[in-house]
């Protein structure tokens, strides 16, 4: 049963969905960014456009709880609507600075530094809610709410490949700002409290970082490089070096993040025969086959992209949502700042695989299959230390098993 009223509790799943396609917005645009027809950037200057990104939502998260704290949950909650708002208002509005040298690319950093303010405040508070709405349940509500913010990652492309189709590429961040506006309103005249035994909780969450912590903190920070080299540079492989089209490419994008989604789907729905743990464990060795063979893709074959990077969004569909519910039932001295530290270190790997592909390719000289190639290293060392935190889980869960009720050993 949900501790949170309806409105409530749809409120906070909707904010998932948009906050997805606000999030993959800019990735999805890439071909527009880097065609000379539009603002002509080099993949370098196109990586860079996210470091302040990346930057702005590891400061976001990792002060979310104590700005909760001091401002109130829901406050937050509604600053990071604002300022996904702004960042797509700031998108619009740089098609029309083209023709002055370097405007439009400032205004493109100002567009993504908010976004990852927006995408820093929104996802910490929004898996805080999740958890304290369904507290019986953590682990499919959490995934249920990511997998909502896939929906929202998997339609980006397509809603791009749409708007360009049109010739109207600016389509999308109309569309998501007139989205967050409408949440927004809507959620103005919402409660959106946490229970008050959730609240004294926040209040003891500023306490010191317990050790384990940073076996999570490692973990989602390669899984952030893992994902991040699939989503911001899948649409660049694939019109650049495989020669697919640019439809292909945003269906290979769409893949990616619609396998995302209903992975995080189906593991919520067979967690009674496949348990999250063998769930996590098994995910980064498909994440580690799909690399392999997305390094291997031959050119002119735009099924065999389409098809290698759904299944890289396979690998990673359940292992963010579970890291962090793992987190928050485990490391409870700091349980309502879990989420926000862990998305920090989340950002801090997409920041490193979305600013450093460029000057790996333009300053070492190394080709997007080879750094595909390199990334499955990364997945067999997410693979190694999936063993670790499940382990953790599953002396967690003995524990539990043999204690009662009244928190008396059986």
């Amino acid at each position: 049963m949900s501790r949170g009223r309806p409105s409530e509790v749809a409120s906070v799943y909707a904010a998932a969905a948009v906050q997805g396609v606000a999030l993959v917005t800019f990735p999805a645009a890439g071909a527009i960014f880097t065609s000379s027809r539009y603002y002509g950037l080099s993949s370098s200057a196109y990586g860079a456009i996210f470091l302040p990104q990346a930057l702005m939502a590891i400061a976001a998260a990792l002060f979310s709880g104590t700005l909760a704290r001091w401002l109130g949950i829901k406050q937050i909650f509604l600053a990071g609507l604002v300022a996904n708002a702004v960042s797509m208002a700031l998108l619009f509005l740089s098609q029309y600075l083209t023709g002055y040298s370097g405007v439009a690319y400032g205004v493109l950093l100002a567009a993504t530094t908010v976004l990852g303010i927006g995408f820093g405040l929104t996802t910490s508070v929004l898996n805080t809610y999740t958890a304290a709405f369904f507290p019986q349940r953590v682990d499919s509500a959490v995934l249920i709410l990511n997998a909502l913010l896939g929906v929202g990652t998997a339609l980006a492309p397509v809603f791009i490949a749409l708007f360009v189709g049109l010739g109207i590429w600016w389509g999308l961040p109309v569309l998501v700002g007139a989205l967050l506006v409408g949440l927004l309103f809507f959620s103005l005249g919402l409660p959106l409290r946490i229970a008050a035994q959730d609240a004294d909780s926040q209040e003891r969450a500023g306490g010191s970082v317990p050790r384990r912590f940073w076996l999570y903190a490692a973990f989602v920070l390669l899984y952030g490089v893992v994902e991040t080299v699939n989503g911001n540079w899948a649409t660049l492989y694939m019109t650049r070096d495989l020669g697919s089209s640019v439809t292909a490419a945003s269906l290979a994008l769409t893949g990616f993040w619609a396998l995302v989604t209903l992975g995080r789907i189906l593991f919520a729905a067979i967690h009674q025969w496949f348990s999250e743990s063998n769930c996590y464990r098994l995910l980064p060795a498909v994440i580690a086959c799909a690399l392999i063979v997305i390094a291997l893709l031959p050119k002119d074959q735009p099924a065999f992209g389409i098809s290698a990077f759904a299944l890289a969004g396979l690998g990673c569909s359940a292992l963010l949502p579970l890291t962090i519910s793992f987190g928050q039932k485990e490391l409870t001295t700091i349980s309502t700042s879990v989420a926000g530290y862990l998305i920090a270190f989340y950002e801090m790997g997409f920041g490193i695989a979305a600013f450093g592909v460029g000057p790996l390719q333009g300053t070492a000289g190394l080709s997007l299959s080879s750094i595909y190639g390199g990334t499955a290293l990364v997945a067999l060392t997410l693979a190694v230390l999936s063993f670790s935190v499940v382990r953790l889980q599953l002396t967690q869960s003995g524990i539990s098993d043999h204690i009662n009720n009244k928190g008396e050993p059986i």
